[in-house]
């Protein structure tokens, strides 16, 4: 398995990304269009309340910059010290599975207990990835 195995979730979770923005995006101008939000609450976000499937979206575009940083590094991590093993490329493919879950329950039925369950099973997975690349590097 070459060094760059890891590199491919990177990627997957930018697709993810990416997608979440474009709805959020497509959402608020249709927002905008049907005058349920006023243009000018996008200038500062203040004086309106977005409506609250608008405010889902946003905030599940805002997560994706929250615990996520923690795999890019860890999988850059991985890459520059030539620490990719199968299990980190597994663990990392799980960390996006999971996060396309959560993703998923978030945007649609958006069960509470699904979503938490979800998102704290993708959090073991991140300490698993950090655990193993300790013990790896301690190894060296």
């Amino acid at each position: 398995m070459g060094p760059t195995a890891i590199l491919y979730p990177i990627f997957a979770m930018f697709l993810l990304v990416s997608v979440v923005l474009l709805r959020m995006r497509s959402m608020r101008f249709a927002a905008v269009r049907r005058r349920e939000m006023p243009v000018a609450y996008y200038q500062a976000f203040q004086d309106a309340t977005e409506p609250a499937p608008l405010r889902v979206v946003a905030r599940h575009f805002a997560n994706l910059f929250e615990m996520p940083v923690l795999f890019y590094v860890t999988a850059i991590i991985i890459y520059v010290t030539r620490q990719t093993t199968p299990w980190l490329v597994a663990c990392a493919w799980a960390y996006v599975a999971l996060r396309y879950v959560h993703t998923w329950v978030h945007l649609g039925r958006n069960d509470v207990l699904v979503r938490f369950s979800v998102y704290f099973a993708s959090f073991a997975v991140l300490v698993v990835m950090w655990a193993t690349l300790l013990v790896q590097l301690v190894r060296v």
